[in-house]
């Protein structure tokens, strides 16, 4: 491991994802995650780094399936608006298997909304904000330092699979400052896979397609492609439990509010109360296997939205009226105190 340092999360992100090996970001500038581009354009000319201001995020997120399809590590990061722009070359990159890392730092919306912490974005990440049947690996860090960790596991995922990654996080996480340890460097190397376009000097020409020949060839890639996402879902659900085995009432959280849900815990625990936590670090493939064996426990949902995640958790349970929720929307985020006036109304019915 590399040096222990004082960093913002957008930098901190940053600095990892380059010693990852990831010489390409491309980008466009969007409140709370614009620090990562401007930290790429400060690297890029020390360190032999490609940086790109994008005409728009529309061309960005084009420019790193090229460079993808290409064999070349490359990124970009954006927030809610420039997420949804983004969309039509999510599905693209799943259909044409292209391993590329996006990471949005979500904000409240609809529409251009607020610049504060939100997690509203969570249907349009897990579910597939582009048209077609396809999934998008997607991680989400709680932390400046599991985001340092997650932006370089995230490439090893969308090489393994090849398949696009989304690394989730929200403007709290993207502007605080926590101490993080950083990997080592390593030596940037192309990416080999069997559709890359890297030249076809002395071997068949590789193709990257993503278009149809006709209902029973299409059915017959799209099949493919549920082959694969399905074993992502048997072997990449990760999450962290924390005192369910005697919970009587467990929190479910993901991102920065599991950090207020995590001293939520400790807060019941200290007045008695048999408290837990799950706390999805993927919530694409989402963690159902974390629900197994909590059959008659209460479940409370702690979301920065309306209620999404709370759906998924529905379907992970046997009992989905076991399961409240309790979202703040706007760019608020509860206070512990908060959480736990709402844990105290529910463990008592």
């Amino acid at each position: 491991m590399g040096e222990k340092v004082f960093m913002q999360g957008n930098a901190a992100l940053a600095e990892s994802a380059i010693r990852a090996g990831y010489r390409f970001f491309f980008g466009y500038p969007i409140t709370p995650s614009s620090e990562m581009p401007e930290y790429y354009a400060a690297q890029a000319p020390k360190r032999d780094l490609v940086f790109v201001q994008a005409e728009t995020e529309v061309a960005a997120f084009n420019m790193i399936a090229g460079a993808a399809a290409a064999g070349k590590r490359a990124m970009t990061g954006t927030a809610g608006p420039g997420f949804s722009l983004g969309q039509e070359a999510m599905s693209y990159m799943a259909a044409a298997g292209l391993p590329a890392v996006v990471v949005n730092v979500m904000r409240p919306g609809p529409a251009d909304g607020e610049i504060l912490a939100s997690q509203g974005d969570y249907f349009q990440a897990v579910k597939g904000g582009g048209h077609g049947d396809y999934n998008v690996i997607c991680l989400a860090p709680y932390s400046v330092q599991e985001q340092a960790d997650m932006i370089q596991e995230a490439f090893e995922l969308a090489e393994r699979y090849l398949n696009p990654v989304i690394v989730l996080t929200d403007a709290t996480l993207a502007k605080m400052r926590e101490s993080v340890e950083l990997p080592g460097e390593i030596t940037p190397k192309d990416i080999s896979f069997p559709g890359a376009v890297t030249g076809a000097k002395n071997r068949e020409h590789n193709v990257i397609t993503t278009c149809g020949d006709g209902p029973a060839q299409w059915e017959a890639f799209n099949q493919n492609l549920q082959n694969k996402f399905a074993e992502i879902r048997e072997n990449e659900q990760r999450w962290e439990s924390v005192e369910t085995e005697d919970a009587e009432l467990i929190l479910v959280a993901f991102g920065s509010v599991a950090r207020v849900a995590l001293d939520t815990v400790e807060m019941a625990r200290e007045n008695g109360l048999k408290v837990g936590m799950i706390r999805p670090q993927r919530v694409w493939p989402f963690p159902e296997k974390a629900f197994e064996g909590l059959d008659g426990k209460k479940f409370l949902v702690v979301e920065l939205n309306a209620g999404q995640m709370v759906e998924d958790v529905k379907l992970s349970v046997k009992d989905k009226d076991a399961v409240s929720f309790y979202g703040r929307l706007g760019g608020f985020t509860p206070t512990p105190k908060e959480l736990f006036e709402k844990v105290k109304e529910l463990y008592v019915k």
